[in-house]
């Protein structure tokens, strides 16, 4: 429709907001319109958020690396008089003062992680092919243990129990190619007692004999020098902690010869002599009753062919 020309041009004003009144200035926005204080409360809720989401992963990272502790085999050793691995653990306080006594420099504390195979850090190990144990007659470790994580009890050195040596590579060990090699029996504080060498024929040349050694687990105290003695780049004989290393019996399994010498004689009784029959006495011939021809009075010795030393 067009304007009457007796009226005047309705002039350009301001549009309004909607819902507020032309002329006038825009009120503030609301919490609830998404003002100021509703992107603070925002902030605020997404700075919660964020820190319960990284308490989760720490949290994840956490189980997920001490779980894998736990599975992952203690392939360090400790100190003499430690206890069993769990009640070890448990007793060890990490104060290090077994490490700081150490007059070799032997024991070492174990880094964060699992990089020396212990699976607790702070924990007083030590490597037998880096520094083995010098078995100090007085065991200052033992007595720097203020909690008994390092059993006072032990006293005498030789009944240490670190771990136990073993021949693990009979391909590389120069014994059981044939050679002459004894340093690992040699450097053993508990020679001709911990390691033997046990005289086995050489089947390769026939006529030399091979020394082999071989560890015993009675006397074995695990210091690991013959680990470190060892002249080949890798060690054929190692030294792994006890739980590791040896193997355990049923209990119902007696042996034998150690029940024998406890009772003084065979728990069996004399073996009974039974009677050889058909040996003796030959079998009746079924034709007429007579026994078996009897054997001529003097060998016959068939004589060899012409030609081949033999009678002609």
């Amino acid at each position: 429709m067009a304007d009457r020309p007796d009226m005047p041009a309705t002039p350009d004003l301001p549009r309004a907001p909607r819902g507020g009144a032309a002329g006038t200035a825009p009120a503030p926005a609301t919490p609830e319109q998404g003002g100021p204080a509703s992107g603070a409360r925002r902030r605020f809720l997404n700075g919660i958020a964020g820190a319960a989401g990284s308490a989760c992963l720490m949290g994840l990272g956490v189980g997920l690396y001490s779980r894998q502790a736990r599975a992952l085999p203690a392939l360090a050793l400790r100190p003499p008089g430690a206890l069993a691995e769990a009640d070890f653990l448990a007793a060890c306080v990490r104060c290090g003062l077994c490490v700081r006594d150490c007059p070799y420099d032997t024991l070492k504390l174990a880094p964060l992680g699992d990089a020396a195979g212990v699976g607790a850090a702070g924990t007083p190990y030590f490597s037998a092919r880096q520094v083995p144990c010098e078995m100090c007659e007085d065991i200052p470790c033992v007595k720097a243990c203020p909690t008994g994580a390092l059993d006072h009890g032990l006293t005498d050195i030789n009944q240490a129990r670190m771990g136990l040596a073993a021949l693990v590579d009979h391909e590389s060990c120069l014994n059981f190619l044939g050679l002459r090699c004894d340093v690992c029996y040699r450097v053993c504080p508990v020679i001709d007692q911990a390691i033997t060498l046990e005289k086995m024929h050489n089947p390769r040349s026939d006529r030399h004999a091979m020394l082999l050694p071989t560890v015993h687990s009675d006397h074995c105290t695990g210091c690991g020098k013959c680990e470190k003695s060892c002249v080949l780049p890798e060690a054929a004989i190692k030294v792994f902690p006890l739980a590791l290393a040896k193997g355990k019996l049923p209990e119902h399994y007696r042996k034998g010869w150690e029940e024998k010498e406890k009772a003084g004689g065979s728990l069996i009784g004399d073996q009974l002599q039974l009677p050889a029959r058909g040996v003796d006495t030959p079998p009746a011939s079924p034709i007429g009753g007579a026994g078996l021809p009897s054997a001529p009075s003097h060998p016959v010795v068939p004589s060899a062919p012409p030609g081949l030393g033999g009678e002609r």
